[in-house]
């Protein structure tokens, strides 16, 4: 091996040292703060609400309706009270959680890994490709996304893997353009030249070594942004483009609930509060995975 490339070799042992370390550090910071670790807890109850819905559901959200009990207030048998059918509105409740999660984690998952495949062949190509993946950002952007999702949802038919596919291919475009900017800022650096002059292939170096380095921020933004994808969920559920009837979700429930909202509050007040509290558990982990993960954070 000649010296040019044993020192290539000892420079990415030492980037990868580092970014491990960290890592370390990054989650040492996390557990510290008390405020985050809650949202993380809140957010794994959600987790185990969604996956034990059938067990933790006292009633049936679809088939038991109770005559007579349209709109009733709750009791203690029926902590939520009726639904404007007279359903058990706990377990509609419970049951929603699963559609806002599957949502809110896929969408996300779909909107992620485009927009990172796409912000990396933009930041590290360039030329050509840089180019004409700018315009494509700087439209969706610029173009208003629920209007979009609206337009969309009303063409290809409401369901649950419609509102999935549908934010989620729309979503990647703020994605993309912090993994360009990142990318371009990265491929200049010792590192990438290290990996150059031993034969690592372009490919290889944005996969190993470049996409782990950008991360941190598509992490923050990720957490950051299912809070945002769960409140589309719901609007578009809540306009009738979402998830069908009679199907539980938080939006249906709350659309469900609008025409007797003076009489019945309770049935869009309880999907309204698991809205509140779900968005703001992820918020708040997004906030404390940001500050986790600033480099300028010391411990």
């Amino acid at each position: 091996m000649t010296s040019s490339a044993t020192a290539g070799a000892n420079a990415l042992l030492i980037v990868e040292t580092a970014r491990r370390s960290e890592w370390s550090q990054a989650w040492r910071r996390f557990r510290a703060n008390r405020i985050a670790v809650g949202g993380l807890s809140v957010i794994l109850l959600l987790v185990l609400m969604a996956v034990f819905a059938p067990l933790l559901s006292p009633h049936d959200p679809i088939e038991d309706v109770f005559r007579g009990m349209r709109g009733g207030s709750p009791t203690a048998a029926h902590p939520f009270g009726f639904d404007h059918l007279g359903r058990d509105l706990l377990s509609r409740v419970i049951f929603g959680t699963r559609v806002a999660l599957l949502v809110g984690l896929i969408a996300t998952g779909i909107a992620v890994t485009i927009g990172v495949v796409v912000g990396a062949v933009a930041g590290f190509f360039g030329s050509w490709a840089d180019m004409l993946i700018s315009r494509v950002i700087d439209t969706l952007m610029a173009f208003p996304i629920i209007a979009l999702l609206v337009v969309l949802a009303a063409v290809m038919g409401p369901s649950l893997t419609t509102t999935i596919l549908v934010i989620g291919v729309t979503g990647w475009a703020r994605f993309a353009r912090v993994v360009r900017a990142d990318v371009m800022s990265l491929k200049a650096t010792d590192f990438v030249t290290a990996a150059r002059a031993v034969g690592v292939r372009d490919w290889r170096i944005i996969w190993r070594h470049l996409l782990p380095n950008v991360m941190g921020p598509i992490i923050v933004l990720a957490t950051l942004g299912i809070g945002g994808i769960i409140i589309l969920e719901s609007a578009l559920s809540f306009l009738g483009l979402g998830i069908r009837p009679p199907e539980p979700s938080w939006g249906r429930t709350l659309a469900d609930g609008r025409d007797s909202i003076l009489r019945f509050p309770h049935i869009s007040f309880f999907p309204g509060l698991m809205i509140v509290i779900t968005v703001l558990a992820f918020n708040v982990l997004g906030d404390g995975l940001r500050d986790a993960l600033d480099p300028r954070e010391q411990d």
